[in-house]
């Protein structure tokens, strides 16, 4: 199977003194000897579809080896640099950019201002050379990984490579090591047990890793674990749908629980936002951190006033009204695009800004999020029967909003990754920041009936799609506090977009599109339920984080939902082509949500009821002390996310023709009965609290149909006390 990608397997035993590497010796007919230890290698391997699953046990025979690990090496001759290299939520593309900074968050140089032929620029990120003859080498730990796992795609050779492996073994967390030659003609893949890094990735710096190899004594040994795939790849695309198929092996995939229905998650969220909502200098709005500034969009302002509109209360009702009067009335600049946010003294947000450029800035993945969010907005208050409240003032800003993107696609052929309110010009130009603006184009064409922007829309899903996706296998850029690096919430942003134009069009390519990119969001999700470091609080709290979504490559850790959405786009891109994987994709997630939420007897952020923070992190990105425990702040996106899986995820789904029932909510729900005119099932409550469980059923006729973006309003709903089970009788027409 190697021998396709001119490739060869060894083993060997790594001698330490500290992190640094002081011999290596070679098994040879299962045998070692080091300076004062026999060693023996037993292998089996067991041939499956495309895959030979590795069992290899290691032994100290006789003798001691002092700090020594074992290695699993994979040597791939007839290297390239072209070879897309992938490590999930840590490595994209081999991280092969330009690099700036020394920690979190750097300072764009005078060079990226208004330049658009900028390159794709990242933080300090483990990351193999630009340079032919440079050293070249990612060294981590199975800890920083969504998924343990090597892939590559190689061009010259149509083939798609993954290296699959468990987390740990007996000796703790493994390391995954990819080191080109000098020359770069070669290149080493390989897993050690344990993970021995001389450095240890920090948010965009690194960090003496403290990891050590162990002592060895007679009749110690190790068992690892791993599975090789070797397959026909026309491209990136194949290399990820490739890997969605198969990233819950071989350490198998996580098992959720059910802690807390969804209908209790969205009633505390919900409490904790209408409690925060407040009037200041600058306007009346829900804080969307835990200061009493406002950040429009990202991290969830003007996105948290749509669960608490779609709570159909009065008063809520004139809130969100009242924050959105403040957005348009305020925020907007004359270009027609949005400053990103203002003090609660009115002092308005200037993002990214550079010295010798003082004009303000804006974050164009803000602005794709304003023109999304406000026109969800605009679609809900329709569907409640509230179209007649709808301010001009809001249609018009989102109008204006829309023409301002148009006119900046037909100007430069992009939507850059941070805009000047004023004027808009693109004042920093590349990335996939306005991953989902074309989600919001599309909806503006065909509230407005303006069709010019579903060719926008179109065009700009293109782009991205060949660009970003197809020949780079990464999306990125568009967060704060970070500089272009590939992340989370632009690969989901994207989603939402392809799902946008799927909606609007019903044609099958973007479809096609949809499924790759669930692939590339599913190398940020965690794969596998992590084993925590004991007496953590994740650890105490016996938490199952299969589900977390990482941040990105510079923020390594991950968090509880996507920054910030539902998550729905997977739930359609389910309906549409039946593939269950995206469906237990959205139901991980959701379920790694809920197990970050602070509730009685589940306390983790120690804050209020209902409340969630941002870190699940099983890296030691911060130190090893942070793995495992939570931070004890919330985060109002994560919140915000809570209540948009709450809405916009039926807690069950039923296809009446095909008899299949998927539960997504915090139940379980089997087929009790059936006939020709109804489905009954029985649904069981074990949480400790009662639950009101939407249900969606429908046949396949209504199932080839897109799903509205309001379709939750008509669900029905279900009350399941605690510990108890209900019969519900579904219609089958």
């Amino acid at each position: 199977m190697l021998k396709k990608l001119h490739g060869t397997l060894h083993f060997s035993i790594r001698q330490f003194n500290g992190t640094t590497l002081v011999s290596e010796q070679s098994f040879r007919n299962n045998a070692a000897q080091t300076v004062d230890g026999s060693w023996q290698l037993k292998t089996t391997a067991t041939a499956m579809p495309g895959a030979i699953d590795v069992q290899a046990v290691c032994r100290l025979e006789q003798g001691t080896a002092a700090q020594s690990a074992i290695a699993v090496s994979l040597e791939f001759g007839k290297w390239s640099t072209h070879n897309y290299v992938m490590v999930p939520a840590s490595v994209y593309n081999g991280n092969r950019y330009r690099v700036i900074g020394n920690g979190y968050n750097p300072s764009y140089p005078e060079d990226m201002y208004y330049n658009p032929k900028v390159p794709l620029t990242i933080s300090n990120n483990p990351r193999l050379s630009t340079e032919i003859n440079g050293p070249s080498l990612i060294s981590l730990q199975t800890g920083n990984a969504a998924t343990p796992a090597i892939c590559f795609f190689s061009p010259s050779e149509k083939k798609g490579f993954i290296l699959l492996t468990t987390q740990q073994t007996r000796l703790g967390n493994s390391g995954l090591i990819i080191e080109e030659s000098s020359g770069s003609d070669s290149c080493v893949m390989g897993i050690t047990a344990p993970a021995v890094r001389k450095l240890a990735a920090g948010f965009g710096d690194f960090h003496p890793s403290g990891d050590h190899a162990p002592d060895w004594k007679a009749g110690d040994e190790v068992t690892m674990h791993f599975r090789i795939y070797v397959f026909e790849a026309d491209g990136i695309p194949a290399v990820l749908s490739r890997f969605i198929q198969v990233r819950g092996e071989p350490g198998g995939p996580g098992q959720p629980r059910n802690i807390l229905p969804m209908s209790k998650l969205l009633q505390c969220a919900s409490d904790i936002c209408r409690n925060n909502f407040i009037a200041v200098k600058a306007g009346a709005y829900y804080k969307p951190e835990n200061n009493e500034d406002f950040q429009l969009g990202w991290v969830s302002g003007m996105i948290n006033t749509y669960p608490m509109l779609a709570l159909n209360d009065t008063l809520e009702r004139q809130r969100v009204a009242a924050e959105l009067d403040f957005v348009v009335n305020t925020l907007q600049g004359k270009s027609g695009y949005f400053y990103g946010g203002i003090t609660a003294g009115g002092q308005l947000h200037s993002e990214k800004i550079h010295p010798s450029f003082p004009v303000a800035q804006a974050m164009v993945r803000k602005n794709g999020d304003v023109l999304f969010w406000l026109m969800k907005h605009l679609l809900l208050l329709k569907a409640q029967g509230y179209g007649a409240s709808i301010r001009p003032e809001w249609e018009q800003a989102a109008r204006r909003l829309a023409t301002a993107f148009a006119a900046t696609w037909k100007k430069y052929g992009e939507f850059g990754q941070y805009i000047a309110p004023e004027t808009g010009e693109i004042a920093v130009f590349n990335s996939t920041a306005g991953a989902i603006v074309p989600a919001g184009l599309v909806m503006a064409s065909r509230y407005f009936h303006v069709r010019e922007w579903t060719k926008i829309a179109a065009d700009a899903s293109a782009f991205y799609y060949l660009r970003d996706v197809e020949r780079q296998g990464l999306t990125g850029g568009d967060c704060g506090d970070i500089s272009q690096d590939a992340n989370s919430e632009s690969a989901f942003g994207f989603l939402e977009s392809l799902m946008a134009m799927y909606h609007y069009s019903g044609q099958q390519r973007w479809l096609t599109m949809a499924e790759t990119q669930a692939a590339l969001c599913a190398t940020w999700v965690l794969s596998y339920d992590p084993v925590f470091p004991s007496g953590s609080a994740v650890d105490q709290l016996q938490c199952h984080m299969a589900g977390a979504v990482w941040a990105s490559i510079q923020n390594k850790h991950a968090a509880p939902g996507i920054c910030t959405s539902s998550g729905d786009a997977l739930f359609k891109l389910f309906r549409a082509t039946g593939n269950k994987r995206y469906a237990d994709l959205l139901r991980d997630i959701q379920h790694a949500h809920a197990e970050a939420v602070n509730m009685p007897g589940h306390l983790t952020t120690h804050h209020l009821i209902g409340s969630s923070m941002e870190r699940i992190q099983p890296s030691d990105a911060e130190g090893k002390e942070s793995v495992g425990n939570f931070i004890n702040t919330r985060n109002s996106w994560t919140e915000t996310a809570g209540m948009l899986m709450a809405l916009e995820i039926p807690g069950i789904y039923v296809n009446t023709d095909k008899e299949e029932v998927y539960v997504f909510d915090h139940v379980t729900a089997r087929i009790l009965s059936k006939d020709k005119s109804a489905i009954t099932l029985a649904v069981t409550n074990q949480t400790p609290y009662d639950a009101a469980v939407s249900l969606m059923a429908e046949t396949n006729r209504q199932a080839s149909v897109p799903l509205a973006y309001t379709a939750f309003l008509k669900w029905l709903h279900i009350k399941v006390d605690a510990g108890k089970t209900v019969e519900v009788r579904i219609p089958r027409d």
